[in-house]
């Protein structure tokens, strides 16, 4: 412990000089109420586009859907719409904008704007990867996947300024939680329409949500300020929020601990090698979420097209020793996609640690003790436990299998672009899991679906997926959806879960109000106060 102590001590040091000669060089701005340290520079703020976490959080803050997230539990409560009439057959939902709904920029936000940007999300030349949300939307997958070119065709529509109807496929017990993710926010058309892909930095922007976005200075910060428009301006807890993008964890912490930064909300931001000293601290925050940690097969690549290859090399995966040497035994091994404690479901049982089977199977794929198995990728983004991950998995794999795998490490950007257009032979995910249901772990394997990025494609598993989410009876749909996980984590193995996430925050009790420990992670920025150090 002393060792650790010392080595923090000495990189503080280090860091804090630094703040002060950068000072003299940049120009004076106000400071920031709430500092966040973010993760990586975002890829995008458009919630047509996003897909990670460091773009989705200062994202919601500006763009509202019709309902919005409790800080709290996590659950759906009214957003733009302050109600809804749903139908008795659960196929008609319609949504009544508030009175008081008006963008950051004066104009009142219409049932108009929802009918352009949710048809935005389904369009094709959007290329959305979250479109997959408006397939329980009439006629959204079929335009999303070109079979419909009329984007009118979308079952919504407004039936006046303020009222706005939903036409769904089948009953979604889960679409007000849907509704509340930053995809389907409202967006400004006509901002879109003069400036194409830059419309974010546009000036003025307008913004549906709690704050305007001031400055995105690349490597620097996200600055957001309160939306004095926003219909609950009122209850925001803050003038000025800045996201740092940060993915290096002792930069991180140091900024944290010399009061630099006042919420650091990423696991991967924290060293794990002080990870023992720093989790027994007053100010460390830990509980479980859902959360997934995997491994993706690019299926459209040779030999990995084989599920005697997929199913070796899932196998002959210790996790719980990458549990116990990297995470330090906190995280749980995970054998399905769905975490336990997801709502009225309980997930199959996956493979398990078999390496003799594995070694069978891989011999009767063709590659005895490895041979003739080429040289393979293993493709992850910038992070301390994502690289050790990465060198636990090239040892299991070479030392069980003889075959060689090589790491490749690249920025965010890079990372989720080249990742969804299947650039790579084997690659580290994540799933946080957008509302309490098992369907957000699963719908997006389906064969269409743009959050998939395997190359798999089954159609057992689609019409599995559908027909669970066509019913009503809770125990019946559980049933369909563990038969679907049971080809993804058994069967066709597109995907090697490794373990189920646990929250670690770091935030200063004393000081920061609003944070709540909710089982999807998600914490509104418009609710987050802080106090003076010392008071409560």
């Amino acid at each position: 412990m002393k060792l650790w102590t010392s080595a923090l001590q000495l990189c503080r040091r280090a860091l804090v000089f630094l703040p002060i000669i950068l000072a003299g060089c940049a120009p004076t701005e106000p400071e920031a109420d709430i500092v966040i340290a973010n993760g990586a520079e975002p890829e995008s703020l458009d919630p047509a586009i996003l897909t990670g976490q460091p773009d989705g959080r200062p994202a919601a803050a500006m763009f509202e859907g019709l309902t919005r997230l409790n800080p709290v539990d996590s659950t759906p409560q009214p957003g733009l719409a302050e109600r809804w009439d749903i139908s008795d057959d659960g196929l008609t939902n319609v949504f009544y904008l508030r009175t008081n709904a008006f963008w950051s920029t004066g104009e009142p936000i219409t049932a108009d704007d929802f009918v352009y940007s949710w048809r935005r999300v389904v369009d094709p030349a959007t290329a959305s990867d979250y479109s997959g949300l408006l397939f329980y939307v009439e006629n959204g997958e079929e335009i999303a996947t070109g079979k419909i070119k009329d984007l009118t065709k979308l079952g919504v529509r407004a039936l006046g300024p303020r009222t706005l109807e939903v036409k769904l496929v089948s009953p979604t017990a889960f679409f007000l939680d849907i509704c509340a993710f930053r995809t389907l926010g409202v967006v400004p058309q006509k901002t879109i329409e003069k400036y194409g892909d830059r419309w974010i930095m546009a000036k003025p922007l307008p913004v549906s949500g709690s704050y305007l976005l001031e400055s995105w200075r690349i490597r620097d910060k996200i600055r957001l300020r309160k939306n004095p428009l926003y219909w609950d301006a009122a209850n925001i807890q803050n003038e000025i929020v800045d996201f740092l993008p940060i993915d290096n964890a002792m930069a991180a912490l140091n900024l944290y601990e010399t009061r630099q930064v006042d919420i650091v909300w990423d696991k991967n931001l924290v060293p794990n090698e002080l990870m023992d000293v720093l989790t027994n601290r007053a100010d460390c925050h830990r509980f479980d979420n859902l959360g997934t940690y995997f491994v993706r097969f690019n299926l459209t690549r040779k030999p990995f097209d084989d599920v005697r290859v997929r199913r070796a090399l899932s196998l002959v995966i210790d996790k719980k020793r990458i549990i116990e040497r990297i995470l330090r035994g906190r995280e749980r091994a995970a054998y399905s996609m769905t975490p336990p404690g997801t709502a009225n479901y309980d997930p199959p049982q996956g493979l398990g640690y078999d390496p003799p089977l594995a070694r069978k199977l891989l011999e009767e794929a063709g590659y005895k003790d490895g041979m003739g198995f080429r040289q393979f990728d293993y493709f992850f983004n910038s992070g301390k436990m994502h690289e050790q991950i990465a060198i636990e998995l090239q040892e299991m794999w070479k030392k069980e299998l003889g075959i060689t795998m090589y790491l490749r490490q690249t920025e965010w950007k890079v990372y989720l672009a080249q990742q969804s257009a299947l650039e790579y032979d084997t690659t580290r995910s994540s799933w946080i899991g957008d509302y309490n249901d098992a369907n957000t772990f699963l719908d997006m394997f389906m064969s269409n679906n743009g959050n998939n990025r395997t190359g798999w494609k089954n159609e057992r598993y689609d019409q599995l997926i559908r027909e669970a989410n066509s019913l009503t009876d809770k125990q019946k749909r559980a049933a369909k959806l563990r038969e679907a996980e049971t080809l993804l984590v058994r069967d066709e193995v597109p995907i090697l879960p490794i373990f189920f996430y646990q929250s670690i925050h770091f935030w200063r009790s004393n000081e920061i109000r609003g944070i709540h420990f909710n089982i999807l992670d998600e914490h509104p920025v418009h609710a987050i106060g802080k106090s003076k150090p010392g008071k409560s």
